[in-house]
């Protein structure tokens, strides 16, 4: 069955964002009394007396680390009490993880999981308890059971952001060559945000040339070794787009030693793109080394859920079954001093992750 939808607005996205910009100390954002570390959103609800089972899969870059925080913070500032499991990227232990909170006779769970397929097995043991669940940021493979799911709009992000890249490219006045850098494609973030790139790519059959592809598995080392080897095998690279933020100091890695890191307006700029929206990823379009990156808006997709699920506790409701999208945007040299702002990672200092 398929899954009610809700979107975000641009006007409901930027409250939050703001409310949280006005807190920043880092990045270009303003500061205030309220400290950085404080990162949470509303819940829109007391939660004393309920426990919530929270398990993610790793903390390996800043917005898993922020929204970790965040989702966190939030749940004890409602009073709930949070049982807090990291799975490390074992799916198997994510479950049982998720099974002893079952036992443990929790009234919510929150899962970020390591891939779609598992997701899908976690939303139906929950189901099976009645207990209602949440997913984060990272969707199941179908829209099989029932969640709240808390997912970006992945692909057209990546089409905004990759949209900017190929306006930058056609003042190039020639043909370019593009290089995407791609996630676990077992990851749907993964895929939409390749269907993403492939969507500017194949609307601009005279601009661009046959893209590379380099697989990185979201792995740094992995990704840093195989754009080694694509640059040494193709060194005309024009244009580079990571799947994500976190990819940025192995490009650099990479990038630096043939003379391409370089920033815009000066000769050898590779134009170049992400998606995320991190503190890095903020830096760097400063500096001028990143062109853009596409941003999912985290404070958005954490209060969402937060509230739909806080919203089901209270209610009494086990299954309620949604699918809240976040639109988010692309943050480029063009538009960085309207939007900086609104990207979370150019206004909080990220946990460490």
């Amino acid at each position: 069955m398929a899954r009610k939808r809700s979107i975000a607005f641009g006007a409901a996205a930027l409250v939050a964002v703001t409310a949280l910009a006005g807190c920043a100390t880092t990045g270009g954002g303003s500061s205030s009394g309220k400290p950085a570390e404080d990162i949470s959103v509303d819940v829109g609800g007391d939660l004393s007396g309920k426990s919530i089972c929270f398990g993610f899969s790793g903390s390996e870059t800043e917005f898993w680390a922020a929204g970790i925080k965040s989702i966190t913070d939030s749940l004890e500032a409602a009073n709930a009490k949070v049982i807090s499991h990291n799975s490390n990227e074992d799916p198997n232990r994510q479950l049982e993880q998720v099974r002893d909170c079952i036992t443990q006779g929790v009234d919510g769970i929150i899962v970020i999981p390591e891939d779609g397929s598992s997701a899908l097995t976690i939303i139906e043991e929950a189901n099976a308890a009645d207990i209602p669940i949440g997913i984060f940021n990272r969707p199941p493979a179908s829209e099989d059971g029932a969640a709240l799911v808390a997912v970006a709009d992945n692909r057209d992000i990546s089409k905004q952001t990759n949209e900017y890249l190929a306006e930058q490219a056609k003042e190039l006045g020639r043909k370019v060559q593009p290089l995407i850098m791609v996630g676990n494609l077992s990851d749907q973030n993964a895929v939409e945000r390749r269907n993403g790139f492939y969507d500017v790519i194949e609307a601009n059959p005279d601009l661009f040339e046959e893209p590379i592809e380099v697989q990185t598995n979201w792995d740094a080392a992995t990704g840093q070794s195989n754009l080694a080897a694509a640059m040494q095998a193709n060194p005309d690279v024009d244009l580079l787009f990571t799947s994500s933020d976190f990819l940025f100091p192995q490009i650099q890695s990479v990038l630096e030693p043939l003379g391409k890191w370089v920033p815009v307006g000066e000769e050898g700029h590779v134009i170049m793109g992400g998606l995320d929206g991190d503190n890095r990823a903020c830096s760097l379009i400063k500096e001028g080394y990143v062109d853009a990156t596409g941003v999912q808006d985290l404070f958005y997709e954490a209060e969402s859920l937060l509230k739909a699920l806080a919203e089901a506790i209270n209610a009494g409701e086990t299954q309620p079954d949604e699918l809240l999208i976040d639109p988010g945007f692309a943050l480029t040299q063009a538009n960085l001093a309207d939007r900086e702002k609104d990207m979370w990672g150019c206004v909080i200092t990220p946990p460490n992750s």
